[in-house]
């Protein structure tokens, strides 16, 4: 009997990562929505709304693609390229939310 963990492989460690921070983000990014439809009365129309949905659709397909890569884990190469596009739309929904924040802040949107 050994005392040894199973070894996870890269991609499972990856995926599993992406996956739950991916769907704190889309809550994140619910709640931006929210927040501004309420200050929208006092501040009038923007379109802060509308950018941060869509990040959350991006945050969406990060988590899609990383369960997917996860799910996959029985073929090893399959797997690695769903985890490096989960991980690729990811830092691209990242990116874009903090262009919306940083935008939303300083009032240019």
């Amino acid at each position: 009997m050994s005392n040894q963990l199973p070894v996870r492989t890269r991609s499972e460690a990856l995926a599993s990562h992406i996956l739950p921070v991916s769907a704190t983000m889309i809550g994140v990014c619910a709640t931006l929505i929210g927040l501004v439809k309420l200050a929208e009365g006092k501040l009038g129309p923007s379109h802060v709304d509308e950018y941060a949905a869509l990040t959350a659709v991006t945050f969406l397909v990060s988590a899609l693609t990383s369960y997917l890569s996860i799910r996959f884990s029985d073929r090893p190469r399959l797997s690695a390229r769903i985890e490096q596009i989960a991980d690729l739309i990811f830092l691209i929904g990242l990116v874009g939310i903090t262009l919306v924040a940083t935008l939303f802040a300083y009032e240019v949107i």
